[in-house]
């Protein structure tokens, strides 16, 4: 992982956590600063680092979002590196790309944090990872070259 910079971000746990579509793992709470987490020891790396992603997502800025865009645009549209990402994938229609709806966006923020969590937790392997190689290693690179080896504000 990259190091960072800025302000605490508060942790909890919240057992029986939700969104409006049912029970989550966890949540980032940007501008509280704070995640929530429901999920089990095991699963608290790859949860963790996907919920800091949402932190380097917010600063990251408009144009390494867009080049990460590319990256995504250039994939198969099988497999994801997470249910987050994967579930949002398969809603998306050719118009959601096309003028890069917030159901475009919302997946691209999505895909780089279960991509950075990948790549960051020491999660080797999880049923959730069903990306094909050929993409994770362009994730990767894209990672390497952007956000890896830099110091990051969040």
């Amino acid at each position: 992982m990259p190091s960072f910079a800025g302000n605490p971000i508060r942790i909890q746990r919240a057992p029986g956590l939700r969104d409006r579509r049912g029970p989550v793992h966890a949540g980032a709470f940007l501008r509280e600063r704070r995640i929530a987490f429901d999920c089990t020891r095991a699963e608290f790396p790859r949860i963790f680092v996907h919920e800091l992603a949402h932190f380097i997502w917010l600063r990251l800025g408009n144009p390494l979002r867009r080049s990460w865009e590319a990256v995504l645009v250039a994939e198969s549209r099988r497999g994801e590196l997470g249910w987050s990402a994967e579930w949002r994938k398969a809603a998306l229609t050719s118009a959601d790309r096309s003028r890069r709806s917030r159901r475009w966006r919302e997946y691209c923020c999505e895909a780089f944090c279960d991509t950075a969590a990948w790549l960051w937790s020491g999660v080797g392997d999880h049923p959730e990872f069903t990306l094909v190689a050929r993409n994770r290693a362009a994730r990767s690179r894209w990672f390497a070259a952007n956000v890896a080896n830099r110091p990051l504000s969040i």
